[in-house]
């Protein structure tokens, strides 16, 4: 009987931490966890993209960055193909994903160059997760950092979470935990017929 099994991804810059969960009779339980990259190893410029075109105006930045975005939707597709390939080489099956990540937000009204850059790539590293999901046919549902905290609270997971901690090992830090909370409402979700929020396909 193959595992049901939830992705939780919390983006960061470059890389996204990764905590994978399968449905259980007495809830979700523990994978494995990993620390993914979404950056294309050949080219540095993709670990900070919009940091490379900062200084040029907003609109002409759009434009030149372009490229650089093109090789990280292509690595992080090739790095959630791969996590997905290992949950079913583990006679398993990805029933949803749960992305943790900076939310979009009106980036052209950011003046300093430098922290809207930064604004940039969180939002980036977020959507091309996203974009990967869509390509691998998994639905996906995404929360920022204060959601996945209030809603971790409000369904009362906490206590779980800190046992999945336990068996994990450590490190175990917020990072993980968001990840794990991640996957653990994604779960939910994929498994509920009218949720207050609907997975996106």
């Amino acid at each position: 009987m193959s595992d049901t099994v939830a992705l939780g991804f919390r983006a960061k810059t470059g890389r996204a931490i990764v905590v994978a969960l399968a449905d259980g009779s007495k809830g979700p339980r523990l994978l494995w966890r990993r620390e993914a990259s979404l950056v294309d190893p050949r080219r540095d410029a993709t670990t900070g993209p919009y940091h490379e075109v900062m200084e040029l105006p907003w609109e002409e930045s759009l434009v030149a960055v372009q490229p650089l975005l093109l090789l990280i939707e292509r690595a992080a597709r090739t790095a959630v193909a791969s996590l997905v390939r290992e949950v079913i080489e583990g006679k398993g099956h990805v029933r949803a994903i749960g992305i943790v990540g900076s939310l979009d937000r009106p980036l052209q009204k950011i003046g300093n160059p430098h922290i809207r850059a930064h604004a940039a790539e969180g939002i980036l590293f977020r959507r091309v997760i996203e974009s990967a999901a869509e390509h691998e046919g998994i639905r996906y549902r995404t929360f920022s950092e204060k959601d996945i905290r209030e809603r971790a609270a409000a369904s009362r997971i906490a206590s779980h979470l800190q046992a999945i901690g336990k068996a994990a090992g450590p490190p175990w830090r917020a990072d993980e935990r968001a990840a794990a909370a991640a996957a653990w409402l994604a779960l939910q979700s994929a498994d509920a017929k009218n949720h207050a929020v609907p997975l996106v396909r």
